[in-house]
């Protein structure tokens, strides 16, 4: 059994009597530790997916499964507790409390989960230990990137899913934030699912998930994920 299964999984948004269908029979299996890429573009179904694997949204009909647990039969308490303890989420925007130092940003995190990591190592693991007391505002684009993926691994999460994290940065910036991405799954085995309409950032995952207008076009098995710095996009 794979640690996520997606199982002929439909998405059916209504918008007053039309019916739009976001995913339609969608499978795919996702191991445990794998760096996965979920490519596609706008419009395709990939954010469907990921909210609908983050708890974030409830599938039309179909399974999905993720370390053994039903999460496509959960009740609204069960996926909250979902949310909390088993899932990292990295977005576009970074979504920080601007009030607040990068430290107290990741604590607040810490705060609400059975097994966080300690906040000063999942600094230095984003090479943020010096900037630890900096407020938002005192911080590069990339930098509060980093904060967020932080705060993200902090909650020692089962699985960290990305929304477009560089979509915001430019593209040197872009790159420290994929190659901390890629060395949380390398050395600490944890799993990623990164979705983008960027084909040249494919080359990262171990697994490429393509969707095209809501089904799944292609499923690549990548056996050489090429490194971040020898990528060009």
């Amino acid at each position: 059994m794979a640690f996520i299964e997606f199982r002929d999984v439909c998405k059916t948004y209504r918008m007053g009597e039309v019916e739009i269908k976001a995913l339609d029979n969608i499978n795919f299996e996702i191991e445990q530790g794998e760096f996965v890429v979920i490519l596609g573009a706008s419009g395709a179904g990939k954010t469907t997916i990921l909210n609908l694997l983050g708890g974030m949204d409830t599938l039309t009909t179909g399974t999905i499964e993720v370390d053994g647990r039903n999460v496509s039969s959960a009740n609204d308490k069960e996926l909250t507790e979902y949310r909390r303890h088993d899932i990292g989420f990295v977005f576009q925007f970074y979504n920080l409390v601007q009030n607040l130092t990068a430290f107290e940003n990741v604590e607040l995190a810490r705060q609400i989960c059975r097994d966080p990591i300690d906040g000063d190592e999942v600094l230095k693991l984003v090479g943020l230990e010096k900037r630890r007391d900096n407020f938002p505002s005192q911080l590069s684009g990339g930098e509060q990137q980093r904060v967020a993926i932080a705060r993200a691994v902090a909650k020692n999460p089962k699985l960290l899913l990305c929304d477009e994290p560089t979509g915001a940065l430019d593209y040197v910036t872009g790159k420290q934030v994929l190659k901390v991405l890629q060395d949380m799954s390398v050395e600490r085995k944890m799993t990623v699912v990164m979705i983008t309409h960027n084909a040249a950032l494919a080359d990262m995952g171990q697994k490429i998930i393509k969707v095209r207008s809501g089904k799944i076009e292609d499923i690549i098995i990548n056996e050489h994920p090429k490194n971040v710095e020898d990528i060009e996009y």
